[in-house]
């Protein structure tokens, strides 16, 4: 009888220990990929190993969640190894000297304290954002103490040229198409004018501060990113701006980023990439808008950053 119960206890103890054992293997696997939120940023990146880093900075109204929902590019990235810094700073057009400055040192923080490798750094925006990812690109190359390199930048239709936005903005108000094109266009013609006075008169502020100023042919705040890969995305739809805004082409972001390549590259800007789209840009709701982070060819893109 004893030697039966020993037996028993063998068989349980064995059983129990088999179970055990599956049981750890079931156990579910740590995640590959870590995500941290604060008030600057939302940040998605591999937990070891991360290749490469892109920065994007929304639009005019946009934070991170809205870049998210418009820009699907997260599942290519982690297939890829690269970490994603959706940043909270919207709402410029241009950037003063001091917000520069600020923006540098809120973006090193971010590399520091989250120990994101500094040399292999992507940096887009979609409209205004792409204002700021030029200029803020172009500040940090030059600026070394940032210890930050950014080898390339990309920008989606944005409004580069600050004295043809606000004239645009005149026209648009004088044909009064749409309540949606009035209310933006007063807002940059106050806006601009609070800031700058009335470009018709004098343009030497809008082009101390512009990513580019048509009328004098001048890129002085970009001059850093020579020898930096530049995307120019846009999406030069004249039929969609004629029927829904009213607008010529010459008033299309379009228009002037075109512009803006063939000046960087008369200037010896060896890797800039103009690029254009037909009917791609739609919004996360279905909405057709050429002004549209959908534009942009996730993959492609991210075939650019790997290169």
């Amino acid at each position: 009888m004893n030697k039966l119960i020993g037996i028993l206890l063998i068989l349980i103890v064995f059983i129990s220990c088999k179970n055990a054992k599956k049981t750890k293997i079931e156990s579910p696997v740590k995640t590959e990929f870590q995500e941290i939120t604060n008030d600057n940023y939302e940040l998605y990146k591999p937990t070891k190993n991360v290749k490469k880093v892109l920065v994007l900075f929304g639009g005019f109204p946009e934070k991170p969640e809205d870049i998210k929902r418009e820009f699907k590019i997260l599942e290519i990235t982690k297939k890829k190894g690269i970490a994603v810094i959706y940043m909270n700073y919207n709402q410029k057009l241009w950037l003063e000297e001091n917000e520069k400055q600020k923006l540098a040192e809120i973006l090193q923080n971010i590399f520091i304290e989250n120990k994101l490798p500094t040399n292999d750094i992507y940096v887009g925006g979609f409209s205004s954002g792409g204002n700021v990812a030029l200029l803020i690109c172009s500040f940090i190359i030059k600026n070394k103490e940032f210890k930050l390199e950014p080898k390339g930048v990309f920008i989606v239709d944005s409004p580069i040229d600050l004295v043809a936005l606000y004239k645009s903005s005149e026209k648009k108000l004088s044909r009064n198409f749409s309540e949606i094109s009035v209310q933006e266009s007063t807002w940059i013609i106050e806006t601009l004018g609070k800031q700058f006075g009335n470009p018709n008169n004098d343009i030497s502020k809008y082009q101390e501060f512009s990513v580019y100023t048509s009328n004098t042919n001048n890129i002085d705040n970009i001059k850093d990113l020579k020898n930096t890969k530049i995307r120019l995305y846009t999406e030069p739809d004249t039929l969609w701006w004629k029927e829904n805004r009213k607008a010529d082409y010459d008033q299309m972001n379009a228009y002037y980023i075109k512009r803006l390549s063939e000046s960087l590259k008369n200037s010896g800007f060896s890797k800039v990439e103009y690029i254009t789209t037909n009917n791609k840009g739609y919004r996360a709701n279905g909405d057709r808008h050429p002004h549209s982070w959908s534009i942009v060819d996730k993959d492609a893109l991210i075939k650019w950053i790997m290169k």
